[in-house]
């Protein structure tokens, strides 16, 4: 079998009903770019880049832990990434398939490569928040945010199988979400690893790691990724793990968000879980300097002040429980709708 490489178009991809080659492809880039609406001049856009004549093409980074920065990203690497996605979640040429994701991000880049390079039969809509209203379509593959994912529940019944990245899934969605007869998946990645590397089906703790990948643990107990079709430098991440294997993880927090109070490390994601079902704003822990502990363990809460009720914190640690509780109107966020905790808590 020949290599299937980024000049490849599958010839059972199909794009709002249509079956489009790579000529095709690139006037309708061209008619995006010209007449289109604001979301498919992005996507214009990455179809002409996708087709020159470099083998990279240009990414930007999301910035929820940091600055945004420019990441070159290898075609074929990308391709790899949709193959390896094909094959983990059983997608066949002419499965139906959703896309309401912002191609201005690699998680909507990579749906349209999926969608060309598996042949997809993919619908292409707007991205909004509330992605199947008035949308009666029968879907075998859907990838979506956490937000789009609750807004669309009761849609949710024509969808086989789904995808939810972006953003960690707050344990009442993630009880809908598992009560619902489609298999539904929380995926992990960076735009360093061209989307999600791993996925976990909704309710189960642990990531199983997609094909031809394999993990390991450094010294701080953070995830390294070795994935040799999609990088070749090995990956090390900021994330803390357990390990249970060389292809299956729990994620614990990110080691930049952990607090040392006292001398006792606490990780935010942790508390933040026990709390997601009792707290109905967004809201996340942090530490702010202490002259006695260093680190005083605070909860942000987004809203308007007012009484909290303690009882929400019996479910927590001793060293758990936060000292300090602030409102903040309106959290910063990236464009993407990912939470800026290092600038909100700036404006405390």
């Amino acid at each position: 079998m020949d290599k299937i490489t980024y000049k490849n178009v599958n010839n059972h991809f199909k794009l709002n009903g249509f079956h489009l080659n790579r000529n095709d492809l690139c006037r309708v880039a061209y008619s995006f770019i010209k007449e289109g609406e604001e979301y498919e001049k992005s996507v214009g856009d990455f179809i002409l880049d996708w087709f020159d004549k470099k083998s990279y093409i240009e990414l930007n980074s999301s910035g929820t832990t940091g600055n945004p920065k420019i990441i070159r990203m290898d075609k074929q690497a990308m391709v790899n990434s949709a193959l390896a996605t094909g094959n983990f979640f059983d997608l066949s040429p002419g499965d139906k398939a959703l896309h309401c994701l912002p191609t201005k991000y690699i998680a909507g880049k990579m749906m349209f490569v999926r969608g060309f390079i598996l042949g997809l039969d993919m619908d292409f809509v707007a991205p909004s928040s509330h992605p199947l209203l008035h949308n009666e379509t029968k879907y075998d593959f859907v990838s979506m945010v956490p937000l789009q994912a609750e807004n669309s529940l009761a849609e949710l019944k024509n969808v086989k199988k789904m995808i939810v990245g972006g953003a960690k899934l707050s344990k009442t969605l993630e009880k809908s979400l598992s009560k619902l007869n489609m298999k539904g998946y929380e995926t992990y990645g960076m735009t360093e690893t061209i989307t999600h590397i791993a996925a976990k089906k909704i309710g189960e703790k642990a990531f199983s790691v997609l094909p031809n990948i394999k993990i390991y643990q450094d010294d701080r107990n953070c995830l390294v990724i070795d994935a040799p079709k999609i990088s070749e430098a090995t990956i090390v991440t900021n994330d803390l793990v357990e390990l249970i294997n060389d292809k299956e993880f729990i994620f614990l927090g990110r080691i930049d968000n952990v607090i040392n109070s006292g001398g006792i490390k606490l990780i935010p994601e942790q508390i933040e879980e026990k709390l997601s079902d009792k707290i109905h704003s967004r809201f996340f822990v942090t530490g702010i300097q202490d002259a006695t502990l260093g680190e005083k363990l605070a909860l942000i809460i987004e809203g308007e002040k007012q009484p909290l009720d303690e009882t929400i914190f019996d479910g927590l640690d001793k060293y758990e429980k936060p000292k300090e509780v602030y409102y903040v109107s309106k959290f910063i966020e990236t464009q993407n709708g990912k939470i800026k905790r290092k600038e909100i808590l700036e404006c405390i």
